[in-house]
């Protein structure tokens, strides 16, 4: 959630500050636009919320809504106050709502995106491409990224489903002549990851170790093609950033939003599922932070904050 909001403070390209809040209960059982003290919540982890107030608030998660109505009511309306995904209260107690298009949010002051909001850019792909090309220049073309995730409330990802995933990887190096690039992440487990190892090992593939600097972006930036599981909606949001074909793994599992989510990139040719078998499309990335951007720098300005 915090990439989210730095990403759009980035398109927005005004000075800024992160402030984290760290709510306690009962106060988080509440709904969030009813809480009537909410500094009184904050632990003492939580960055302070104070005067003076900004020109402008992004925030992000159910948890922030409470501190971005506050900043609204005591500044007096000043403060332009956007919140990215569903606030779970009245959106029109917000300047500019900006969920994904799954949340089926409606209303005048709201913009959907295609997905999440993310901080990649062609400038930043290019940079960590160029960072950790020689660590990958001893595999072949095309180069392949996999993104592997984890289990979460949503998704399994079991040793079926890696044992299956890593036999398909073994196929695209033995018969194809890939090269695979491989990140996995701490929710992917160890046996998970070991399995995968040992599958790979002696074909043109780079497990990373969590050692060093992560390679996340220059993978992607690397990448001819990607794999990515499904259980993250971040995670297939940047991929999709970068324009190469986006090959989902679907994993056992899955819910409204996230099977909504995956239809509509499906159906507006950013991804296909994986299924073993590379495809080569081509599709227009959208620029969703630059959008709900130019639409803040519209409000900015009918309130007299002009960009400075």
């Amino acid at each position: 959630m915090e990439n989210q909001a730095i990403a759009l403070a980035e398109a927005v390209a005004l000075p800024y500050v992160v402030k984290r809040v760290q709510p306690r209960p009962p106060w988080t059982w509440l709904p969030p636009g009813w809480w009537p003290w909410p500094l009184a919540a904050l632990n003492d982890d939580s960055h302070g919320i104070a005067a003076p107030w900004p020109d402008l608030v992004i925030s992000c998660g159910r948890r922030a809504v409470p501190y971005a109505l506050l900043v609204k009511r005591e500044s007096g309306g000043a403060s332009t106050i956007v919140h990215i995904q569903n606030p779970q209260t009245r959106i029109s107690a917000f300047d500019l709502v900006a969920p994904p298009r799954h949340d089926h949010l409606q209303g005048p002051n709201v913009i959907e995106t295609e997905a999440s909001l993310h901080r990649i850019t062609a400038d930043g792909l290019a940079a960590a491409a160029e960072t950790f090309a020689p660590s990958l220049a001893h595999l072949p073309r095309p180069l392949v990224a996999v993104l592997i995730g984890g289990s979460n409330s949503c998704y399994r990802l079991t040793p079926e489903v890696i044992t299956n995933l890593a036999s398909q990887l073994r196929m695209l190096c033995q018969d194809h002549g890939v090269g695979l690039a491989v990140t996995p992440s701490r929710r992917t487990g160890a046996d998970n990851i070991k399995a995968l190892r040992q599958a790979l090992a002696g074909l043109p593939a780079v497990v990373w170790d969590f050692q060093g600097d992560n390679p996340y972006f220059g993978y992607l930036g690397l990448a001819d093609r990607i794999i990515v599981t499904c259980d993250s909606v971040n995670m297939v949001t940047e991929a999709c950033a970068t324009g190469k074909p986006v090959h989902i793994v679907h994993l056992p599992g899955g819910n409204r939003k996230f099977n909504e989510f995956h239809a509509s990139m499906q159906a507006a040719g950013y991804t296909r599922p994986f299924q073993g078998v590379l495809e080569q499309w081509q599709y227009e990335p959208a620029d969703d932070a630059a959008k709900v951007a130019e639409r803040i720098h519209e409000l900015l300005a009918s309130k007299g904050n002009a960009p400075r």
